[in-house]
């Protein structure tokens, strides 16, 4: 099991005006994490903490991919990752997270980062994800157009009407004359 610890960063103690760390996360952190949807991924994350006043501006760049299933196919595919975020964090008397400020306790001042870049991969992952035009499983996408109800002729698709609606189309047609 993975140790997130690496990815908690101490803000209240930070020196430097801006500090950079780079984070290579591969599957065990995807393992490390509760509710993680994802397993598998290999990606790179850079973040840039700039100290200001009252505030502190985090930028991270992701790149990698991340193994997802195909929304058609159902088969693993890799969905390569590209994002940048930001996040502002400030302290306070007590955490609160809206829109892109997270305020943590002043006394402890420490920022856990590592559930903020499971949701900015998430965030990167398209809404429909499927294979390259080709790629799918072939047998899969054959049993997909099989059971889809679909008689294909030609270059048209004719659908098959149910037997029991087959009377509320013929009033349709009525009623449209």
């Amino acid at each position: 099991m993975c140790s997130l610890e690496h990815l908690k960063i101490d803000l209240k103690g930070m020196k430097e005006a801006v500090m950079t760390s780079e984070y290579d996360l591969g599957d065990e952190f995807f393992g490390a994490l509760d509710g993680s949807q994802l397993e598998h991924g290999a990606l790179h994350v850079s973040v840039s903490i700039r100290k200001m006043t009252g505030f502190f501006e985090l930028q991270f760049h992701t790149e990698g991919a991340v193994t997802i299933s195909c929304d058609r196919c159902l088969d693993d595919m890799e969905q390569p990752i590209v994002a940048d975020n930001t996040l502002v964090v400030k302290l306070g008397d007590t955490y609160s997270d809206e829109d892109d400020t997270v305020t943590i306790d002043e006394n402890e001042g420490i920022l856990d980062m590592s559930w903020f870049i499971y949701e900015f991969i998430m965030l990167a992952i398209p809404i429909k994800h499927v294979h390259a035009p080709g790629k799918c499983n072939s047998a899969m996408t054959q049993k997909l157009e099989e059971l889809s109800g679909a008689v294909r002729s030609g270059e048209e698709e004719v659908k098959e009407i149910d037997p029991r609606w087959e009377a509320l189309v013929k009033l349709k047609v009525k009623s449209e004359e």
